[in-house]
């Protein structure tokens, strides 16, 4: 399934300012959401056909993306 780009505030709207804040007061969480959002980027190269790879490969990046997600979305609820 083809899908947008979507910034961790876009799917967290309700965590927006929490997620500014942590991105200049947390270097671990910044470092996290920097990859994050490099991750959603490649997964999306990869749907539209901008980049080529194969299969097994966006299911790992997309598999990475849902660790990361989870792993930001537990630092947002803390």
């Amino acid at each position: 399934m083809i899908q947008d780009h979507h910034p961790l505030a876009k799917d967290f709207p309700e965590f927006k300012d929490k997620i500014h804040s942590l991105k200049t007061s947390n270097t671990h969480f910044a470092k996290l959401e920097r990859e994050y959002e490099d991750l959603d980027k490649a997964i999306v190269r990869l749907e539209t056909g901008v980049e080529h790879g194969s299969s097994s490969e966006l299911e790992q990046k997309k598999q990475q993306r849902v660790s990361l997600k989870d792993e930001l979305y537990n630092m947002l609820k803390a």
